[in-house]
């Protein structure tokens, strides 16, 4: 045990990185492309708003410099004129304000839908991937992406899309206008836009990295909690408290290091846009007060056309503002595309046999087959089984001896590397994945309840399977009488892996599970090693009910578990070394027979003590 919390904590200090799949740079427009097609009339409606709302918003400086160049200045004290122009000046700002909520409506409406879609595409897709998949990436990792990675592209329509389109606008607008009022004072504003792309340029690529780095170590943070909470019960018993506190530190500082750093080039990069602006406005005064001096340049010229500087730096600062967003959304795009090119190591053929699960007898032929995890050694070496319908076989043996690598590959977790696994003369390669998991049913030692009530938990949420077929499964094996005494019976909410209920109430929900989808294959693996004696002996008068008329494999430390057996298997290092029932193979005096003595000391052990 103690070399197990050793390789514990050498794993939560492992890279926790993704599965090298050929990491791709995609842009964050190419990646969404596809999806803002799909609303494609909605963003044109966005565009046309977003015009509308700039010009109505940009002419109200216009219309003042109108008011002082050809009234006030002009003096003619023209009130009429005046009142229409204030007139025109309040219907600008409503028609403003309405195109502009219009706008980030149709926007948010557009953005949510893509970021739901790209959510559940991601949750598919991961759930789609195979258990060795799992076996490699942090569940903490996967956490970070269906949750933080998808708010970044979130906040990409947010802000980014809505900043670029608006403030992109609102400058060619400004432009447009300063033209208009004076060419000459336009072309020396113009001049600081090379300084400007050039200021861009030089912090592009250091920004990235800087935004890479907060996002790998926010991950890095995320996995190393989640896996912490799901092992609580292992640090609290090793008092590895302190420990694990020093590493969550560690990682914490690092974090913070990334942060401070992300932080330290934002404010950098946006003052740098302030002091520009700043300065523009401080040379046009100067140079334009000169003009006006001299009368070569209206008042209300020079009154607008400072106005229109001021707002020209605005939406450049605020795109700048949103480069962060935009690089972390980016960052977030190629994570989640990475994901999505991973392809799954075990998956359907192109042509699948398409077999009816009540035409299935349930007979079971593992030929030559051996198996053996990436970059280890075989686990399985030309085993050699034979199962027939109905039968009913145990298998024991030490831990490594193969048993539950055995039982994976018939669920088709992995594959086999050599040989081939049939149902009823069918290679399990050649069935959809889904139909052999119909045919197949598991129950594990730990059995796995979801936030919902006990009857959903029996019949997995599938709402084909009604009321009346789960409650009768639950009469079935014997549970009745423990649920109904619950606060709401069947109704009653669990919590997340079924706190609060005992270990042999978890697993009879899992029996029921059972009889509600009637698998023709039946594997119990180590279904009854964490009970007592009493909840035992209820779980194994269900056991019985469960297993009749179906091919059922059971997985054992306990031998009373299948010692009523058809057939007992005994495996040690990948292969079966003894076969028969519970008399024969005591007659034989070997493997078994150890184990045997072995279990009936502890027995005696636990009954004196």
């Amino acid at each position: 045990m103690a070399q197990a919390i050793n390789n514990w904590q050498m794993d939560q200090k492992a890279d926790l990185s993704e599965p090298k799949a050929k990491p791709k740079y995609i842009s964050t427009f190419r990646a969404l492309s596809g999806y803002m097609k799909e609303h494609r009339l909605t963003f044109a409606g966005f565009i046309f708003c977003t015009f509308i709302a700039i010009a109505a918003e940009l002419l109200q400086p216009y219309l003042v410099k109108i008011a002082i160049d050809d009234n006030l200045m002009a003096g003619k004290n023209d009130y009429r004129s005046l009142l229409l122009l204030c007139g025109i000046y309040f219907g600008l700002s409503l028609a403003s304000f309405a195109f502009a909520y219009l706008q980030n409506n149709l926007l948010q409406n557009a953005g949510q839908s893509i970021v739901a879609s790209i959510r559940k595409r991601l949750f598919r897709h991961i759930t789609s991937q195979s258990m060795s998949y799992f076996d490699r990436v942090p569940s903490g990792s996967l956490i970070t992406h269906v949750s933080s990675d998808t708010e970044a592209i979130n906040q990409f329509f947010n802000q980014v899309v809505l900043s670029l389109f608006r403030d992109g606008l609102t400058l060619v607008f400004i432009l447009v206008l300063m033209f208009n009022l004076d060419a000459e004072l336009t072309l020396y504003c113009l001049i600081l836009l090379p300084i400007i792309a050039g200021i861009a340029i030089a912090f592009r690529a250091y920004m990235r990295t800087t935004y890479q780095m907060a996002r790998t170590r926010l991950s890095r943070l995320v996995a190393f909690v989640a896996e912490n909470l799901s092992g609580m019960n292992l640090i609290q018993v090793f008092h590895q408290q302190e420990e694990q506190k020093k590493q969550f530190r560690e990682r914490n500082d690092s974090y913070f290091r990334a942060n401070i750093r992300e932080i330290r080039t934002n404010v950098l990069f946006n003052r740098s846009f302030e002091v520009l602006n700043n300065l523009a406005i401080a040379f046009i005064t100067w140079l334009g007060g000169k003009a006006v001096l001299g009368q070569t340049l209206e008042f209300g010229v020079l009154y607008a056309f400072i106005t229109y500087i001021r707002l020209f730096f605005q939406p450049i600062n605020t795109i700048t503002q949103q480069w962060n967003t935009l690089q972390s959304a980016t960052v977030a795009i190629n994570r989640v595309w990475n994901i999505f090119a991973i392809e799954p190591d075990i998956r359907d053929r192109a042509e699948t046999k398409r077999v009816n699960k009540d035409d299935i007898e349930g007979r079971l032929d593992f030929n030559r087959i051996a198996f053996a995890y990436p970059g280890g050694s075989d686990v399985i070496k030309g085993l050699d089984l034979h199962v027939r319908q109905g039968e009913m076989v145990g298998i024991v043996g030490t831990t490594g001896a193969g048993k539950s690598s055995l039982i994976s590959l018939l669920c088709r977790f992995y594959d086999v590397r050599e040989g081939s696994i049939l149902i009823d003369g069918h290679d399990i390669r050649d069935l959809a994945q889904r139909d052999l998991h119909r045919i197949v049913g598991l129950v594990q030692q730990e059995p796995y309840l979801y936030s919902g009530t006990v009857l959903d938990n029996v019949r997995m949420f599938d709402e084909s399977v009604t009321r009346e077929e789960a409650i009768r499964a639950c009469e079935f094996i014997g549970a009745d009488s423990i649920f109904l005494r619950m606060k709401d019976g069947y109704d009653t909410m669990l919590s997340e892996r079924g706190s609060g209920l005992s270990a042999g109430e978890r697993q009879l929900i899992s029996f029921a599970r059972i009889i509600v989808f009637a698998p023709k294959i039946l594997i119990l693996d180590e279904a009854t090693a964490n009970l007592d004696s009493h909840t035992e002996q209820l779980v194994q008068d269900a056991l019985h009910r469960v297993s009749q008329g179906r091919t059922t494999l059971v997985i054992a430390h306990r031998l009373s578990t299948v010692m009523g057996a058809d057939r007992i298997l005994v495996m040690s290092q990948g292969q079966i070394v003894e076969e028969g029932t519970h008399e024969q193979l005591l007659q034989l005096g070997g493997y078994y027979e150890q184990l045997y003595r072995h279990s009936q000391g502890m027995h005696e052990a636990v009954e004196a003590g």
